[in-house]
C-alpha cells in the first residue's frame, strides 16, 4: 500500500472514471481525511493478521492517485513482477524505482517484465485494475476499455500461461466500465460479478461458463451496487491462514442480506470506511492494495 502525499481529484483520469466526484473542500482537508482513512485501513488489516507493507508517496511530482498502486504493478507467486502501461501521464509517475528495488530486497523477484513502453503507442493495461486473475485455475478476466487493451491483455496471459477471457462491460448510461475490478472480484470458491453489465450475450455466456467450469459460486451484483463499489473487493490470507474479504463500508451497506450470507460461507467480511478516498479518487479498497504471494 502507498501512503499518499498529494491525494486529490485527478482531472486526467476523470475522463474515463465516472466514479470520481469533486467536493467543495480545500486540498489540505482532502489530504488530511484521506490519510486518516488510509492509516485506519492499514491498522485494521494488521489487527486482522494481514502482513502490510506501506510505502510513502513522494510529494513531487504530485501524484493524486498514488494511493492506488495495483494499477501499475503486480507480483506473482513464480517470482515475476510486472510493470504496466498507464493511461494518463500523471499516473505514470507512480512507477518508482525505489519501490521496485525494495521488493527485490525483500522478496525473491526472479524477473521484472516492463510493459510501460507501450504507453508511447497509446496502448494501456492497468494492472489488477484491468485484469482479474484466477491464479488457482490460471484464468484471467478483463473488460475492455480505453485503459485495457485486448492485445496487451492476451500478451500478458501468454507470458503467464493463463487463459484470457475478455469482454465488454457498461454502466447504466452505456459507458464503458473503466476497470474490471470495479465489477468483478475473485475468491477461491466464489466470484462477485455484475453479469448484467456485460451486454453482449455471447460474452456473458462465455464468462459464466468459465466460472462454472472452475467451480466458482457466482454471486451476482447489480449495476447500482457496482456504483457503490460492491465489485471492488479483495480476498486476503492472514498470517494464521484465515481468509478475509476486504471491502468498503459503502460496498458492504449496498449488499443484500442474501449476498452477505453467501459470502460468509467462504470468508470473513471486513468492511472499511473510506468515503473521502472513494468519492474523490473514484476507487475503493481493492485498488489500494497490491498483493503478493508467498514471495519471501
Amino acid at each position: 500500500m502507498v501512503r499518499p502525499a498529494a491525494f486529490g481529484y485527478n482531472q486526467e483520469t476523470a475522463l474515463t472514471n465516472f466514479f470520481q466526484s469533486k467536493l467543495a473542500l480545500e486540498a489540505e482537508e482532502i489530504q488530511r481525511k484521506a490519510l486518516t482513512e488510509f492509516d485506519a485501513m492499514v491498522e485494521l488489516l494488521r489487527v486482522k493478521g494481514v502482513e502490510v507493507h506501506v510505502f510513502h508517496d513522494t510529494p513531487t511530482p504530485p501524484k493524486p492517485d498514488a494511493i492506488f498502486p495495483n494499477n501499475w504493478i503486480s507480483l506473482h507467486a513464480d517470482g515475476r513482477l510486472i510493470l504496466y502501461p498507464m493511461c494518463t501521464v500523471n499516473r505514470r509517475w507512480e512507477r518508482r524505482v525505489e519501490i521496485i528495488e525494495e521488493f527485490k530486497r525483500k522478496f525473491s523477484i526472479k524477473e521484472v517484465i516492463d510493459l510501460s513502453h507501450h504507453e508511447s503507442a497509446n496502448r494501456f493495461l492497468e494492472g489488477t485494475g484491468s485484469i482479474i486473475f484466477d491464479h488457482d485455475h490460471q484464468v484471467a478476466y478483463a473488460c475492455l476499455s480505453p485503459r485495457t487493451d485486448r492485445e496487451l491483455f492476451v500478451e500478458v496471459c501468454k507470458v503467464l500461461h493463463y487463459e484470457p477471457i475478455y469482454f465488454h462491460a457498461v454502466n447504466e448510461k452505456e459507458q464503458a466500465i473503466y476497470h474490471t475490478n470495479v465489477m468483478m472480484a475473485m475468491g477461491d470458491e466464489y466470484v462477485v460479478i455484475c453479469l448484467e453489465s456485460i451486454a453482449n450475450g455471447a460474452e456473458r455466456t462465455r464468462v459464466e461458463e468459465k466460472l462454472v467450469q472452475t467451480h466458482h459460486q457466482i454471486i451476482s451484483i447489480s449495476v447500482e451496487q457496482v456504483n457503490h463499489f460492491a465489485g471492488n473487493m479483495l480476498q486476503l490470507q492472514t498470517t494464521s491462514g484465515n481468509k478475509i474479504l476486504v471491502l468498503s463500508q459503502r460496498a458492504y451497506q449496498s449488499l443484500l442480506p442474501s449476498q452477505i450470507n453467501q459470502l460468509r460461507r467462504y470468508v470473513e467480511l471486513v468492511p472499511i470506511a473510506i468515503p473521502m478516498i472513494e468519492t474523490i479518487g473514484g476507487g475503493s479498497v481493492r485498488c489500494m492494495m497490491g498483493e503478493f504471494f508467498a514471495l519471501s
